[in-house]
């Protein structure tokens, strides 16, 4: 089989993995709430009671409500933290809110990793830092800040490319596209894409490309129309994007060379309809 892009080979540094927001914080029974599941959680509560016991977080939802209906893709995001919620009203944020599609960690200089997590509201996110809890906020916009920072970040901003080994075919002139396009891209350009399903390469080109490009600090994981792996690599713009089907066999190799690649982004028409969707559960359970 043809061997993907971020198959690590033996010895290679594996990507880190993606786990969910406060699992280990809420007991059983809300854990993983999706749409469904979190507006089902939610008709079996007494909403009066709720809105009586949780004026903050509802108060807090509302005003997320108002923030997301007036944001735009390409705005500074806005951030809402959680700091003097209790329990019980951080629970609620976690009913109404659920999990969306995409999920990720963001690894740190300081070597803690950021975990986010989309919520059902497709532009509204959870962003925690693992070994920090004061630092746990939702955040309004096509994706964290803490991604683009961290992409933008990169301090190799040229790839270095050493002697090609024994077996590769067209690691080279690819190397050097990636590094022509790299160099180039600037920021408001669309991003551009090297398919290598469509590419002959070899398991030694792969693993060359692999060593050459080098891990970088954001992994991100969309669960939409299947399963998509965004990984950074270790050079500023360069991403890869791979596409599973549901035997986990990758269906779709890619590397873009761009901004943060839009499977991860909230589509402006997004935020609109989540506005909207916010404010019918708020209207609907507490009010």
């Amino acid at each position: 089989m043809k061997p993907g892009f971020w198959i690590a080979p033996e010895g290679a540094e594996q990507p880190v993995s993606v786990f969910p927001i406060g699992e280990e914080a809420l007991d059983s029974q809300y854990k993983g709430l999706t749409a469904s599941g979190a507006l089902a959680k939610l008709a079996t509560l007494d909403s009066e009671a709720l809105a009586r016991s949780c004026p903050r977080a509802v108060e807090l939802l509302a005003t997320i409500a108002s923030a997301v209906a007036a944001q735009a893709a390409d705005a500074p995001t806005r951030l809402f933290r959680l700091e003097g919620l209790n329990d019980l009203e951080r629970r609620l944020i976690d009913d109404v809110l659920g999990e969306g599609e995409v999920s990720g960690v963001v690894a740190l200089p300081d070597g803690q990793l950021a975990q986010i997590q989309e919520s059902v509201l497709a532009g509204i996110w959870r962003v925690r830092l693992e070994a920090d809890e004061s630092h746990d906020y939702i955040e309004i916009g096509a994706v964290p800040e803490i991604v683009t920072r961290a992409a933008a970040d990169l301090t190799a901003s040229d790839v270095v490319i050493g002697p090609a080994p024994e077996g590769t075919m067209n690691a080279l002139p690819v190397l050097a596209e990636i590094r022509e396009r790299a160099l180039s891209w600037r920021p408001g350009q669309r991003s551009q894409t090297i398919n290598f399903t469509l590419l002959p390469m070899s398991p030694a080109d792969m693993g060359f490309l692999q060593e050459t490009l080098g891990n970088g600090p954001i992994q991100l994981m969309s669960r939409g129309y299947g399963t998509c792996r965004v990984l950074a690599t270790g050079v500023r713009h360069v991403w890869s994007v791979q596409f599973f089907n549901a035997m986990d066999t990758i269906i779709l190799d890619t590397l873009e060379v761009g901004g943060v690649p839009v499977v991860a982004l909230a589509a402006p028409e997004d935020f609109e309809d989540s506005a909207e969707r916010l404010k019918q559960i708020i209207e609907a359970y507490f009010t």
